[in-house]
């Protein structure tokens, strides 16, 4: 009991962090529009926005990865506390700095550049605080406690795009001139980032585990195939999820033929990420230990509280009547039957749900004909199968590595470069072709998830 209540700050301090980087994250699917009016972009221009962003989770990890092997990285030294407050200080000053790129409109280069320093302030986040929420507890339910964490970043991610689009498109865009509307939304969010880590800093947080020592063995991380195997599960996954949320809002518009406006797409795109925040939910409480009964009870409870925050949302910003979204409630059904296949294995559920993606975008590309309607929310559906994977894909990758989990985390987080890769690439694709043949890239990243999940998640794992 009393292991449990010294996890609690720990685990609320983390799940705080996860909702603000998940708010922040998916308001560059709704920068990615925006700047694409105001500077007048190409596709292929415009997810550029997702290049400088993620590019930095590549650079980053590499520096934690290369520090990490002579125990120099601020973990070993430092420890998890003092890595998460460095990366929120420099995710504040980033947020700033856009703020007042927004106001002195120093166009869009100087933007890239404050979007790339606020990446590599979430790549502290992220290469600290997975691991930190795998070490709270027992390791079998190590999934649990991600998916759970995972779940108030989605929550995050659903609220940006709601409230994000509302303010960028609606309120702040009225009688501005450049990119002034984002002034005032990107200050909020520093001041924000920087009063929790103040609040980090004077919260009573005790590390998991003793600070680690450096590894006394000279074997390489990548002598395990299943890490770097699942490190390019992360490149994929990660790809694949920004490629589709980044390209929704030009594939809305698109498909309606102008009938469905960017803050109208903005608002169906929270559901996009809103289906990741149900999922996790739904993922924390099915890879858990609770009795069956009550497991298909919280699911249940959570999947209705889930929606109706999405759904009240976007009532009330935007007007989205039931009548418009009920397409959405069967796709969630579908998700609490897949739920029951996985048998609360994360292996097993991951390749299931890719298998499920990689018909979604069949669909939502019209490889089957033009479903109208079904196509969309196909698409938009995607969010809660996506929902488990990135906390299996984790806790698959580093299992069993005892002192090199710190190592392997830089791995992982590494791959998040695959943010950065596929949206480009997918940008170029729309812009030959068109945007619904451009879904083929988070295709491939699909069915690469369908791999690690039957087989590279166990290839050696047992030396």
């Amino acid at each position: 009991m009393k292991q449990k209540n010294n996890n609690l700050i720990p685990m609320i301090s983390i799940t705080v962090l996860f909702f603000m980087w998940g708010f922040i994250t998916s308001l560059n699917d709704i920068l990615i529009p925006y700047f694409k009016g105001v500077y007048v972009l190409s596709h292929f221009e415009a997810n550029i926005v997702q290049l400088a962003f993620f590019i930095a989770y590549f650079f980053g990890s590499l520096a934690f990865f290369l520090l990490a092997k002579t125990g120099k990285d601020p973990i070993h030294k430092f420890g998890y506390k003092t890595t998460l407050e460095i990366g929120l200080y420099i995710a504040a000053t980033a947020c700033i700095l856009f703020s007042i790129a927004a106001m002195l409109n120093l166009g869009f280069g100087f933007f890239l550049c404050a979007l790339f320093m606020l990446g590599i302030g979430l790549t502290f986040l992220q290469v600290a605080a997975n691991p930190f929420v795998a070490m709270l507890g027992n390791s079998e339910t190590a999934s649990s406690r991600l998916n759970l964490s995972q779940a108030f970043n989605s929550l995050g991610t659903t609220l940006g795009p709601a409230l994000g689009g509302y303010f960028i498109f609606s309120v702040f865009i009225e009688n501005s001139e450049g990119a002034y509307a984002v002034q005032t939304p990107y200050l909020i969010l520093g001041l924000l980032l920087g009063l929790l880590a103040i609040f980090i800093r004077t919260s009573k947080i005790e590390e998991p585990i003793k600070k680690q020592e450096t590894s006394s063995s000279k074997e390489s991380i990548f002598k395990y195939p299943y890490v770097w195997l699942g490190a390019i599960g992360v490149f994929f996954y990660v790809g694949a999820e920004v490629s589709v949320g980044s390209n929704l809002v030009s594939y809305l518009t698109s498909v309606s033929n102008g009938e469905i406006t960017k803050d109208i797409a903005s608002s169906y795109l929270s559901y996009y990420w809103g289906g990741a925040m149900i999922g996790r939910f739904l993922g924390a409480v099915s890879l858990s230990k609770i009795k069956t009964n009550l497991k298909i009870i919280y699911m249940i409870l959570l999947a209705i509280i889930s929606f109706g925050i999405i759904f009240t949302i976007n009532y009330s910003l935007h007007s989205l009547s039931i009548h418009q979204v009920w397409f959405y409630i069967v796709f969630m059904l579908l998700n609490f039957f897949f739920f029951y296949l996985g048998k609360s294995k994360p292996a097993r559920s991951l390749a299931i749900f890719a298998i499920v993606n990689s018909i979604l975008i069949l669909v939502g590309m019209n490889v089957f004909g033009n479903l109208g309607y079904w196509s969309m929310w196909s698409l938009l559906a995607i969010g809660l199968f996506n929902s488990i994977m990135w906390s299996n894909i984790f806790t698959l990758a580093i299992d069993r590595l005892g002192d090199k989990t710190a190592q392997a985390s830089s791995i992982l987080i590494m791959m998040i470069l695959g943010g950065a890769i596929l949206p480009p690439i997918q940008g170029l694709v729309a812009d030959s072709f068109n945007i619904e043949v451009s879904f083929i890239i988070p295709l491939i990243g699909y069915l690469y998830l369908i791999f690690y999940g039957l087989k590279g998640y166990s290839i050696n794992k047992k030396n």
